[in-house]
């Protein structure tokens, strides 16, 4: 049965999209049958993948309202073992039309129980909020990384992201648990970068994953090429970084295949 990993930070433009396509991707290089769920109205991770989400007839949307079995819609990238549950604008009102309907946080959950036995590897890529939404995939997955920004106002709102998952552990989930923080956007020159390094490792110590994600050009234009920045360039600081967290979680769960 796979594992079901959300991707989730209620702050913006920390790098959960990048990290959902890269991690994905570096886990499908490394031959484990992997599953992007673009949860966020934004579909960032269906364009990034290369598909117009204006284009795509059912999505994670129809899924969650409409009972649509998600086998039936999964879309096989060109990256082998990656394929992707796209998303669509029309999850914006999900959660209004979920409002009233009975066990409204377990939506998702319901829908991947349909794939996960397919898959070694489940990521969700969340929403930069803690709507239901949100609370939907928190409910579902087994655990959460959470991509922290190596700028001023890192740890900014990371309080609330936690007493969040600590609600949905007590109400909803009591198996989630946190796979690990993720530093992004990481600059060696930058004397801040580092000490949001410092700051974070020594406030949550072990929680922390080992590998820094640094800043980098193949990260940043890969998306505008529909293609994870291994496919672009397997030899980039980026998509080295994405293959060394992919190992590092391979590793925590006792999945690494040794090389």
């Amino acid at each position: 049965m796979g594992k079901i990993i959300a991707i989730a930070n209620q702050k913006g433009g920390v790098g959960k999209t990048t990290t959902t396509i890269n991690l994905a991707a570096s886990l499908a290089a490394l031959e484990f049958r992997t599953l992007i769920v673009d949860a966020d109205p934004q579909a960032n991770a269906t364009s990034g993948l290369g598909f117009n989400p204006k284009e795509v007839e059912n999505s994670i949307y129809e899924c969650m309202v409409d009972g649509i079995r998600p086998r039936d819609i999964i879309i096989q990238t060109d990256f082998p073992n990656l394929d992707l549950l796209p998303s669509h604008i029309d999850l914006v009102g999900a959660e209004i039309e979920m409002i009233n309907l009975p066990k409204r946080e377990e939506k998702m959950k319901e829908a991947l129980m349909d794939v996960k036995d397919a898959y070694d590897f489940v990521i969700i890529d969340c929403s930069p909020s803690l709507g239901l939404i949100v609370i939907n995939s928190l409910t579902a997955a087994d655990s959460v990384v959470i991509p922290v920004q190596c700028e001023y106002f890192a740890l900014e709102g990371l309080g609330k992201l936690l007493n969040t998952i600590k609600i949905i552990q007590t109400r909803l989930n009591p198996s989630l648990t946190i796979e690990g923080i993720l530093l992004t956007m990481y600059d060696l020159r930058v004397r801040l970068s580092n000490q949001v390094v410092h700051e974070v490792t020594t406030h949550f110590q072990n929680m922390v994953f080992q590998t820094l994600i640094p800043r980098n050009i193949r990260l940043s234009e890969s998306p505008s090429y529909g293609v994870p920045a291994l496919a672009q360039d397997a030899d980039s600081k980026g998509a080295i970084s994405y293959l060394n967290l992919a190992r590092e979680i391979l590793m925590k769960n006792n999945m690494l295949v040794m090389e």
